[in-house]
């Protein structure tokens, strides 16, 4: 590692493959840092898993390591959403978790609880309140949970900001720059060249078990759909609570309601998961269902024009939780991938717990829970 004042002979400190909003986020913070920055994409900024997102700003709390970097993550973007331009369309618009009976509704209690007990902003709506916050769901569903600090954007515009905003810092940009592998004295371009760096980052996504070996990350495909323009008919960010059992299923294919305002008045609908399968193309039976469940919760959707629909892959671990920090074979190679369908939400944190143990400066959170050579991960010799 670097260290506070340890800075490496080579062309750059660091060098981070992958422009996506992992490694745009990690730029900008090697570069506020101090940092010689170089980010290579073989892609344009966001092209990959960013570009195909929601763009859902998400406290989480599977477990005690997910609910922190989720919690610190949002805290962050929060933070900086007053210097976010115009294009990102940054809205603080907040998660309703739907309860569709009792037995979902026991869990917004617990979920209550939870976030309660750790000063995240909540409230609970009985069925009331939920039908005056979101006219459109269906009748008959018991309540849901508010919470109100969640946030929306535009994943590839908020790539950009980051990229640009790391450039003014000094960091360099190089696209259309295919990386073949990572040694010891930086990345390996497919022509044989390589880009000296005292660091190299791996944000490369589903394509970082590509780079070095020993990576345990597989590419999680899923769909979306999004309409015309609806002002109004949206809200709030609308997941249900059923999402969370679904999500985690790596054994069958499934969907989920969860809808998302823009500020344009679009709405986005999501959401599938399907483990296993690397086809680009769109499962036209995996999209209907989709639709299906989307028009239970909410059946006015079926009148709305959609636009278009589109995949995406998420780089998944088996453990739920990103690695962040040197690979435990070599540690001139760093990681800030796995981070499935929470990279947009985690990015700002993945990259101040990055650079807190490239500096070897004091984290705001731990970054144990996140390190690549955690327990229970197999590793092969980078």
């Amino acid at each position: 590692m670097l260290g506070h004042s340890k800075m490496t002979t080579a062309g750059f400190d660091v060098a981070i493959v992958g422009a996506g909003v992992v490694g745009a986020a990690c730029a900008l913070e090697c570069a506020r840092a101090g940092l010689r920055v170089i980010v290579l994409d073989r892609d344009p900024i966001g092209g990959g898993t960013t570009g195909a997102g929601m763009g859902h700003l998400v406290v989480m709390d599977d477990s005690e390591a997910q609910f922190a970097l989720t919690r610190f993550s949002c805290s962050l973007w929060n933070e900086r959403g007053v210097e976010l331009p115009p294009e990102v369309e940054y809205q603080k618009c907040g998660t309703i978790w739907v309860a569709a009976d009792e037995v979902e509704m026991a869990e917004v209690h617990r979920k209550q609880d939870f976030y309660s007990s750790r000063g995240v902003a909540v409230e609970v709506l009985d069925y009331r309140q939920l039908a005056e916050a979101e006219p459109n769901l269906r009748e008959g569903l018991v309540g849901g949970l508010l919470v109100r600090d969640d946030s929306v954007l535009y994943p590839p515009c908020a790539t950009r900001f980051l990229i640009e905003k790391a450039q003014q810092q000094g960091a360099v940009l190089r696209l259309n720059s295919t990386v073949a592998s990572l040694g010891s004295h930086g990345p390996v371009l497919s022509d044989g060249s390589v880009v000296s760096a005292g660091i190299t980052v791996n944000a490369a996504g589903i394509s970082s078990p590509q780079l070095v070996a020993g990576i345990e990350v597989q590419p999680r495909k899923g769909h979306l759909l999004i309409t015309d323009r609806y002002p109004g008919f949206l809200n709030h960010q609308v997941v249900e609570l059923g999402y969370l059992k679904r999500a985690h299923s790596v054994t069958s294919d499934s969907v989920a309601f969860n809808v998302q305002p823009r500020k344009n008045g679009q709405i986005l609908i999501g959401s599938s998961r399907q483990y296993g399968n690397r086809e680009k193309g769109i499962d036209a039976l995996l999209l209907r269902q989709m639709i299906r469940q989307a028009t239970e919760y909410m059946p006015e959707l079926k009148n709305l024009s959609t636009i278009r629909a589109w995949t995406g892959f998420r780089p998944a671990t088996r453990d739920n939780l990103p690695f962040i920090g040197p690979h435990p074979n070599n540690e001139n190679i760093c990681l800030a991938t796995g981070h499935e369908g929470l990279g947009i939400t985690t990015s700002l944190a993945t990259a101040e717990l990055l650079v807190d143990q490239l500096l070897k400066r004091p984290s705001k959170i731990p970054y144990e829970p996140y390190l690549p050579g955690r327990s229970g991960e197999r590793r092969a010799d980078a």
